[in-house]
């Protein structure tokens, strides 16, 4: 619901792009994706910074532009900071971005799909061209939790194309994060003979999807992103050992490639840290699936090397946090109108 109705509402624009990147994904998935735009009230776009909402797991983008009780949907929240002064206008797209396993990470992976090319290649363009936003220099991406994640990852690889960034609770410290989950998934696959297909097969039969299933699914989705393995079903292959939970280090180190605390003392990544206009990390103090530490690992590392950024807590856990962004989306706005 409108908290006030009377502001000026930007403009909502959906287009579809058909993705050569997401073609021949092991998943099955469409290649061709669905883009909400939202342009604020009085202009065409043209000229204006783009951000991009990365969303978290079991999300996509068009959810965030949908009605929204109790609160501002993401529309109705630029609104009310655009026409508050409070944040400069900017071109926001929302992409939908959802896989058969609940998501995905934004990178390229054989088995979910090479979704950093379709963020870079496919979709900056078809936004760009029709509303004359964004480009070099102009370009911005923030997202929650897998979205964060998204949004770190690529401004530590691509800061060729992305000039700020905003995450927030990012998946971060891999060994915090998922292997304590491990033991839950195998409990999970044991209920199924041990086979991943039937698990995968029976949760998407449905028809009623448990949280703690969910939270398997996950897990799955991670394996199938980081380490995926083109033989086995979907991809997924896990990093440990499935009768005694050991972790099989050469499975392990493929996760831990894409670590952004493994990652931030790498010289590529610290130069393109340092270029960005604008960086902002932040995570609640009691987030539950402990990526405050992770966090505060990647802050000390970035302030080690130098690299200027923002950095938060603030005294809440994983959940309904979209309150974060009333702060991070003035900062990229305003990071990239200079």
């Amino acid at each position: 619901m409108l908290r006030n109705p009377d502001l000026p509402q930007g403009s909502l624009h959906s287009i579809k792009i058909t993705s050569a990147g997401l073609a021949d994904n092991m998943l099955g998935d469409p290649a061709t994706r669905e883009v909400v735009v939202y342009v604020p009230h009085g202009s065409d776009g043209s000229g204006l910074p783009l951000l991009v909402d990365l969303v978290g797991y079991t999300g996509s983008g068009l959810s965030h532009v949908n009605w929204k009780s109790f609160g501002e949907n993401l529309p109705q929240r630029l609104d009310r900071l655009i026409a508050s002064g409070e944040m400069k206008p900017a071109v926001v797209a929302f992409p939908d971005c959802f896989t058969r396993l609940g998501g995905n990470q934004y990178i390229n992976s054989r088995a979910l799909g090479n979704w950093e090319d379709f963020l870079v290649a496919d979709m900056l363009p078809a936004v760009e061209s029709r509303f004359g936003c964004g480009g070099a220099g102009k370009r911005g991406l923030f997202g929650k939790s897998s979205g964060g994640y998204g949004a770190i990852i690529h401004a530590m690889r691509r800061a060729d194309i992305w000039s700020a960034a905003a995450c927030h609770s990012g998946d971060m410290a891999f060994e915090l994060c998922y292997l304590p989950d491990m033991p839950l998934v195998l409990r999970a696959l044991s209920k199924k003979g041990g086979s991943i297909e039937k698990f995968l097969t029976d949760f998407e039969a449905g028809p009623k999807w448990d949280g703690k299933d969910i939270h398997v699914l996950m897990v799955l989705a991670m394996a199938a992103t980081y380490d995926p393995d083109p033989e086995a079903f979907w991809g997924v292959r896990l990093p440990v050992d499935t009768e005694t939970c050991e972790v099989i280090p050469a499975r392990w180190d493929e996760w831990l490639k894409w670590d952004p605390v493994r990652l931030a003392d790498d010289p590529a990544v610290i130069a393109n840290l340092k270029s960005l206009k604008g960086l902002w990390i932040d995570c609640g103090t009691v987030d539950q699936y402990n990526l405050l530490y992770g966090a505060r690992r990647l802050n000390k590392m970035l302030s080690a090397s130098g690299i200027a950024h923002t950095y938060e807590e603030f005294p809440d856990d994983h959940s309904s946090i979209d309150y974060r962004m009333n702060k991070s989306l003035p900062f990229l706005a305003a990071a990239l109108s200079g």
